[in-house]
């Protein structure tokens, strides 16, 4: 009988319309019911609770529909802080339906707050974002028309850079799709018209300095390491092309590369470039005119630019000038023409023909070869 008693007392009542009385009745007799048993015997107790008190969670998470997140979500929040206000509850601190409240509202604002947000903004702006649209609302009743930010910051005294820092913000609460459509018939998407960060700005310095370095290195170097970098050539077909070794063009970019690593790591202006004792810079035009008895020899190194075109054209004049027997033009050493160099060699062999001096191209580097056979000055194979 005595059990019986005790069962009939402290079993939450049955769910009614007599409102809050009976919550906080349910939760009185669920206190006195799991006062004396160990923790693992309370899940039944607090169950029949948390069901009971179901419907007032029910009703707090629809005060919060309409606002951008559905119903289901908010009511699987209010039950969680439900269960949570069960867990944490002592009679002696009061009413357990103004805790419960407090703790099932709660949840539901953490919820907006940390979960519905877009991207990620300052609590402060969120919690000012929510009273400017409380505001905005109810001045829009007062007034008949949009509230103007100077009369928000009045209502809510608060200073109008804060107004509009809220107002922009609040657009980061749901932010349009890069996905979405531009508009029309038109099957951009919004995320085309977004620019994305040029990786190749970063190098755009080193990029500018290392090419005002390239300059200040030898014809040869350049050349070199435009065919090894840009060309994507060997080290054995580089050889081949300058008719060096394979160990020599080896060295020669090495030494070039170690020459710009220095000048690009330097604050000062980088050293000039030394050429070695034994290799004289092969981009230096070099033009020297020989007699080899009825003949005359004008011998051709180096790069020949603008530069050394009129050095050229005037080796080529007077050699032919002097109306030997033949002149021959030896380019083994010549390494390049440009527009300037191959001008030159047409006006000496147009003034060859004039004075009827035959004129010869010899020992003529593959690359300077084509060069020349584009110009229509094909030499004959030495």
């Amino acid at each position: 009988m005595f059990g019986q008693t005790s069962t009939t007392t402290t079993t939450p009542p049955p769910p009614n319309d007599r409102g809050l009385e009976d919550l906080d009745a349910a939760a009185m007799a669920y206190a006195a019911r799991i006062a004396g048993l160990p923790p693992e015997r309370r899940g039944e107790a607090r169950d029949d609770l948390v069901r009971f008190a179901l419907p007032f969670a029910g009703r707090l998470a629809r005060r919060y529909r309409g606002r951008g997140e559905p119903l289901e979500d908010l009511e699987q929040v209010a039950r969680l802080g439900l269960v949570n206000a069960v867990d944490r509850y002592d009679p002696e601190r009061g009413s357990f339906t103004a805790y419960a409240a407090i703790t099932i509202v709660g949840e539901i604002k953490r919820h907006f707050r940390d979960r519905t947000w877009g991207v990620h903004v300052p609590r402060r702006l969120r919690d000012l974002i929510l009273e400017v649209g409380q505001a905005t609302a109810a001045l829009t009743s007062e007034l008949s028309r949009a509230p103007s930010v100077a009369e928000l910051s009045a209502r809510l005294e608060t200073p109008q850079e804060e107004i509009l820092a809220a107002l922009e913000s609040a657009a980061g609460y749901s932010p349009a799709s890069l996905n979405a459509p531009v508009g029309g018939e038109s099957s951009a998407e919004f995320g085309d018209l977004v620019g994305e960060s040029d990786n190749a700005l970063e190098s755009v310095d080193d990029r500018v300095t290392v090419s005002g370095l390239l300059h200040r290195l030898p014809w040869r170097e350049r050349r070199i390491l435009a065919m090894r970098f840009y060309g994507n050539q060997t080290q054995a077909e580089i050889a081949a092309r300058f008719g060096i070794s394979q160990m020599h063009v080896s060295r020669l970019l090495s030494r070039a590369l170690t020459w710009l690593r220095q000048a690009m790591l330097a604050d000062a202006p980088p050293p000039p470039w030394q050429n070695g004792a034994a290799e004289p810079d092969p981009g230096k035009t070099r033009i020297s005119v020989k007699q080899n008895g009825d003949s005359v020899v004008v011998e051709v190194g180096g790069e020949i630019d603008r530069d050394g075109a009129d050095q050229l054209r005037r080796a080529m004049l007077e050699a032919v000038t002097g109306q030997p027997s033949e002149v021959v033009v030896d380019l083994v050493g010549a390494g390049g023409f440009d527009a300037g160099g191959i001008a030159a060699l047409m006006a000496g062999r147009d003034a060859a023909e004039r004075t009827g001096v035959p004129l010869r191209l010899t020992r003529v580097q593959p690359a300077v070869r084509r060069s020349l056979t584009a110009a229509g000055l094909a030499p004959p194979r030495d």
